[in-house]
């Protein structure tokens, strides 16, 4: 890793300036930024068309493209959101009489079984959606997908602005459903269909793909509801409409520019919750980024290490059992134990710095933290499905 140019706290770090465009960092001197997400932040400024570049403090490299940042342009590039169109976080207030972690861990539902509009259809947390499915997708409805995404049982800890707080209708101590997912195959399939013909080039026919991509972003939606219904009906809780839901993979058009966000959450005026990891805590923060930062801030902590340096370096210093109870005190039920290593809060940076460095530029006010009690990622359904799993993994 290497640090990005030193600069003022209070004001953005310019790295790059093109005729066409420029790019800056909102992240303070000390904070670490991979040299390899700086240089596929230059890769994006010499895109044709590209204006701005606001890499967020959790950047780090993705798939071609930067994670973590905000790109605003004259043409629109599908590649720059990825193909998981529609991802986001929604925060669900929950009410439930005790919150015992041992006890709840064992009753959440299996969120890698889809729920079927037909087989399912007497499925109580269908109440929560009144309309048609988006795309006409029923695939993969109800589940939250491998990757960073989790639905997590959490507790508001530190109220930092209560007034804020208070209009959100939380307190210290109050429960809430954390649930991160997307569009799952939906996002792919639109991708697919467009580099297949243009690679990571320009749309052709930007308004085709923005109907394609706006029906993944209420997808994303309507499956994090559907979750956080189905868990709150699993721990004998009333499902609840939520305080927060942003997306954080989505391009918007903006006074005839397209602004693309590849993990990174709308930053003006809105609530969002910028995940830590499900050993540390989470915060929800006021947004309010101007257009130096292209109305952007961070969704979560942002990778330090690779998936495959996680799980070596892992392997060599915790055992599986250590990974399923969290610094914290929390219980992560994950099956995959390959992903738990992956997932450590040790793979991500250190979420009380991106906060310091959006709230230092300007881009955010803290309002509360959020402590995790039980973080779901897979099922864990005993050791003859992880033997299975062992096996699927060897005959790719």
């Amino acid at each position: 890793m290497s640090q990005h140019p030193s600069g003022s706290a209070s004001a953005p770090n310019p790295i790059l300036t093109t005729p066409s465009a420029t790019v800056a960092v909102f992240a303070s001197p000390t904070s670490w930024i991979e040299s390899d997400a700086l240089a596929q932040c230059h890769q994006v400024a010499a895109f044709d068309g590209m204006i701005h570049v606001a890499a967020m403090p959790d950047l780090h490299p993705g798939k071609g493209a930067p994670i973590g940042a905000a790109m605003a342009s004259r043409l629109l590039y599908p590649f720059l959101v990825g193909s998981d169109i529609g991802c986001g976080i929604a925060v669900f207030p929950i009410r439930l009489k005790r919150a015992v972690p041992e006890k709840l861990a064992a009753r959440f539902p299996n969120l890698d079984r889809a729920l079927d509009p037909e087989r399912d259809a007497d499925d109580p947390a269908w109440a929560v959606w009144d309309g048609d499915i988006p795309a006409g997708h029923a695939e993969g409805l109800g589940t939250v997908g491998r990757g960073n995404h989790f639905v997590e049982l959490a507790r508001i800890g530190t109220v930092l602005d209560p007034g804020h707080a208070s209009r959100l209708g939380l307190a210290a101590k109050d429960l809430v459903l954390i649930v991160h997912s997307g569009s799952r195959g939906l996002g792919e399939r639109i991708l697919r269909a467009h580099t297949e013909l243009h690679g990571a080039g320009p749309a052709p026919d930007p308004g085709a793909y923005l109907a394609a991509h706006d029906e993944a972003v209420r997808w994303g939606s309507l499956n994090r509801r559907l979750m956080a219904a189905r868990v709150a009906h699993a721990l004998g809780a009333e499902p609840t409409e939520p305080v927060v839901d942003q997306c954080h993979n989505l391009v918007e058009v903006r006074g005839g520019v397209y602004l693309h966000r590849k993990g990174a959450a709308p930053g003006d005026g809105r609530d969002v919750l910028i995940a830590g990891t499900r050993g540390t805590p989470s915060y929800l923060v006021a947004a309010h980024a101007g257009p130096e930062a292209n109305h952007s801030v961070a969704h979560g902590a942002g990778r330090k290490m690779s998936r495959a340096d996680a799980l070596r370096r892992g392997r060599a210093k915790h055992t599986v059992e250590e990974l399923r109870r969290t610094p914290v005190g929390s219980l992560v039920v994950c099956g995959d134990r390959q992903l738990l290593f992956e997932e450590a809060p040790t793979a991500y940076k250190r979420i009380e710095q991106v906060i310091a460095d959006l709230t230092e530029h300007g881009l955010a006010t803290a309002v509360a933290t959020t402590v995790p009690l039980v973080t779901y990622k897979t099922p864990d359904l005993g050791e003859p499905a992880r033997r299975e799993q062992r096996r699927e993994r060897g005959r790719r």
